[in-house]
């Protein structure tokens, strides 16, 4: 129930423009992201580099409604695909599909994004389509299909294990030799669609990257080199998944640097820092921008942990 109530207030217009005037919270959500400007999240990326970890860069802003905003969101990101070469950061680059004109105008979001993977190319670089809630999920694969059928190879999509669909559309993307990056999901969706009990999430969850572990076994799946990473990436902060699924990737014989795990900014660092120790590539995504309240307050439905940190500071004030 408090889950749903969060994800609702994440959507809610309302909520957005009473939240955000409070000044502390922030303060709260800069524990999640990275800074306001592209300079404040090259630093934060810099620091990572520094620890042994990849980032990827998420300039946060979905929901464009204009072609000039989408216009202007593919031109963001071609510049932080040069500032990360000219600078020598290892880090990629993660967004929606909104972001480029998806909701209003699907030539004009493909279009937008074959221009971001021609930069992504010349620097040598990878851009990953994150998942946006479900009504998108048809023409976000579409897009990612004929991109990746027109022959970039540096781009890669994510799958939601809440959704009951998605084993075969994991199936389907393997079937292609798509790079994946499977995560639960932190939309609201209804239930004929969408598991609701975490336990089925977390099965879901597993199952799928079992899916993604065979192949990769199968098909001598290529390691990551860091600017590309390997088809096979687990991004959750559940260590229950992340044993089961590096347990199955040991049984199978892939070696470490054929799977990367991915962890979302200032959420479990220890957990980062001890997947990175015992040698596998790590990734944190990195968000960043004025545009914060959705994505902060989906970090709060996500996890009890997190809620608590962001009443905690709340009652402190």
């Amino acid at each position: 129930m408090l889950r749903t109530l969060l994800i609702y207030l994440s959507q809610a217009n309302w909520a957005r423009k009473m939240v955000t005037q409070w000044r502390f919270t922030r303060a709260a959500a800069s524990r999640f992201v990275a800074g306001d400007t592209l300079k404040e999240a090259l630093s934060a990326t810099m620091q990572l580099n520094a620890k042994g970890f990849w980032g990827t860069l998420d300039l946060l802003g979905e929901n464009v409604d204009n072609r000039e905003g989408a216009i202007a969101s593919a031109e963001a990101y071609s510049a932080v695909l040069h500032a990360l070469e000219n600078e020598n950061i290892k880090a990629g680059i993660s967004l929606k599909l909104t972001q480029l004109g998806l909701g209003f105008d699907y030539d004009l979001c493909q279009e937008n994004l074959i221009h971001i993977l021609e930069v992504a190319s010349a620097c040598n670089n990878f851009v990953r389509i994150d998942m946006e809630e479900s009504a998108l999920l048809e023409n976000t694969l579409r897009i990612f299909k004929r991109v990746r059928a027109m022959g970039n190879q540096n781009v890669g999509v994510v799958i939601q294990s809440y959704l009951k669909r998605s084993e075969q559309d994991v199936l389907d993307l393997l079937d292609i030799g798509a790079n994946i990056r499977m995560v639960k999901g932190a939309y609201r969706e209804p239930a004929n669609i969408a598991y609701s009990r975490k336990r089925d999430v977390d099965a879901n969850f597993d199952l799928l990257v079992r899916h993604m572990i065979d192949y990769a076994a199968l098909n001598s799946s290529s390691p990551g080199d860091g600017k590309i990473p390997p088809t096979t990436v687990i991004a959750t902060h559940d260590e229950k998944r992340i044993i089961i699924a590096r347990d199955h990737a040991r049984e199978l014989g892939l070696t470490k640097s054929q799977l990367e795990f991915q962890f979302l900014y200032g959420i479990r660092p220890n957990l980062q820092v001890k997947m990175a120790n015992e040698g596998y590539p790590v990734r944190i995504y990195i968000p960043y921008g004025t545009q914060w309240y959705p994505y902060f307050v989906r970090r709060l439905a996500e996890r009890p942990a997190n809620l608590w940190f962001f009443l905690s500071n709340l009652v402190r004030r």
